[in-house]
């Protein structure tokens, strides 16, 4: 099952995702490496493929690198769920086919560990260990759609 992974923090930085000494290689898994070490020295150990990141608001707010979200969806990191994004993060995760999820508040409903489940396309977030739904604004079609191509070069290349 997929874990809640939480951090109660806000203004969760891209030099935080992915350090900033890390940015001399766009190689994903050297990058998943070292993913959240700076906030969670134990992340790596810890994130399980499908896992879930929960944070606070402005998730990945900083310099606008695709090597943050590069460094999540190597680590097998299924989404990021916050209160809310940094735009320039918002979209790079969908064009790297990356799924986002803003929930105003949700860091302060999730306790670590929790299993979760994300419904994407209907809205639902589904604490399975605590028996709660939580509706957000789902993503539109053609967001939708660039993440399940895998991202924006693959919707664009038909495959």
């Amino acid at each position: 099952m997929a874990k809640a992974l939480l951090y109660r923090k806000d203004h969760i930085n891209t030099d935080e995702i992915i350090p900033a000494r890390y940015l001399n290689t766009d190689d994903e898994a050297v990058l998943a490496q070292h993913c959240m070490e700076d906030i969670d020295a134990e992340f790596v150990n810890k994130v399980r493929p499908g896992d879930f990141v929960v944070a606070g608001d402005d998730f990945g707010c900083g310099s606008s690198r695709e090597h943050a979200v590069w460094a999540l969806r190597k680590a097998k990191v299924a989404a990021v769920i916050a209160g809310s994004f940094a735009r320039i993060f918002y979209r790079n995760a969908i064009n790297c086919g990356f799924l986002v999820v803003e929930l105003p508040g949700i860091a302060d409903k999730i306790n670590n560990g929790d299993e979760l489940n994300i419904d994407a396309k209907n809205g639902l977030l589904t604490n399975l260990t605590q028996g709660i739904n939580y509706e957000f604004t789902p993503l539109p079609d053609f967001a939708r759609e660039i993440i399940d191509a895998g991202g924006l070069l693959n919707k664009i290349a038909g495959t």
